[in-house]
């Protein structure tokens, strides 16, 4: 067995992590760390693991060596540990966002502080197996993208790949309230949150520079709150080149991913889920991607449920791959319908 550490388990995402790592057949969870909860029982602040872990969490001193060491640490502070974080491990998976962006002016632009380890975001190889995988296998720093970073990509990465989009792209982003972590402030409150639809960044998200680096299109993003607690769901408005067509969008979106375990392309013309919907991939590593045209203007649009390939299960998957494992080990679940 390989043995895992999870620093930031009492987060959302590190719920998500200690969930399929406690179900897939080659990683152990050993060690959880957690400032506030130290001492305290795992499935006491996530109910769902009951039964399934005597775990307790550990304080931050406590911090051993282990086979994997996986980060659901803040942003802007995990890169200040991060030369600590990498002595404790032999492959280490980061889900904050701190060495997602190679260029530390991009970072500081998007972050709002300067980047304090810019030697090592070079290191750091992008955890999204579907651009990655060669690069995966032999990685051991990771850095798996936001969740609508990841969204956004693998909808936009087939027709950026084969030419097809005029640039820029303007592109809506829809999340759920989990989105905001699980020490969110009084804005999302339930009273505060449900039944709004907040435009929470108007401008200039920080996973739209994710998207840049990862597509070289320049990207015009606005993200909302929506009455959900999973999912997220990116709509991209896209004028085509000269000459293509919805025909051409298939083909492209079907060469880039008819191997791919976990992209589905979604796009019919008909039915309550003809294009991608975020409600029934809850729980599961699932992005579904899709696409329509109407003349020279089209819509692409990509669903995933923000905590499993928006994060913990995107950061398995990425382990599978280093490993030599099949990807879908331990992330077998396909969602719901209905929920």
């Amino acid at each position: 067995m390989i043995r895992v550490g999870v620093v930031g388990g009492s987060g959302y995402i590190g719920g998500e992590l200690l969930r399929l790592l406690l179900g897939h057949p080659h990683l152990s969870p050993v060690a959880t760390i957690s400032s506030r909860f130290a001492g305290k029982r795992v499935d006491g602040v996530h109910p769902n693991l009951r039964g399934l872990t005597e775990l307790t969490f550990s304080p931050p001193e406590n911090l051993d060596h282990y086979d994997v060491l996986m980060l659901a640490t803040p942003h802007r502070e995990t890169m200040g540990r991060m030369r600590e974080y990498l002595q404790r491990a032999d492959v280490l998976v980061d889900l904050s966002g701190d060495f997602r962006l190679r260029d530390p002016a991009v970072y500081a632009r998007h972050y709002g502080t300067e980047h304090c380890e810019p030697a090592l975001l070079g290191q750091f190889v992008t955890g999204l197996p579907e651009l990655h995988r060669a690069e995966l296998r032999h990685a051991d720093r990771i850095s798996v993208p936001g969740c609508m970073a990841a969204a956004g990509i693998l909808a936009l990465h087939p027709a950026a790949r084969a030419g097809l989009v005029k640039r820029p792209v303007t592109l809506d982003a829809r999340t759920g309230s989990s989105g905001s972590g699980a020490a969110a402030g009084s804005a999302n409150l339930h009273a505060e949150r449900s039944g709004a639809l907040r435009v929470f960044a108007p401008t200039s998200h920080r996973h739209s520079a994710e998207m840049e680096q990862a597509t070289g299109l320049p990207v015009k993003m606005t993200a909302t709150g929506v009455e959900a607690v999973r999912g997220v769901q990116v709509v991209a408005r896209v004028t085509l080149e000269d000459g293509v067509d919805e025909r051409a969008l298939r083909a492209a979106y079907r060469d880039a991913y008819a191997e791919e375990p976990f992209v589905r392309v979604v796009a019919q013309r008909r039915g309550g889920y003809r294009l991608p919907e975020p409600k029934i991939l809850n729980g599961s590593n699932f992005c579904d991607v899709g696409f329509a045209a109407d003349g020279a203007d089209a819509v692409l649009v990509g669903a995933l449920d923000n905590l499993v390939k928006g994060g913990a299960g995107n950061a398995v998957q990425c382990l599978n791959v280093r490993f030599g494992w099949h990807e879908r080990l331990g992330l077998e679940f396909t969602g719901l319908h209905p929920a």
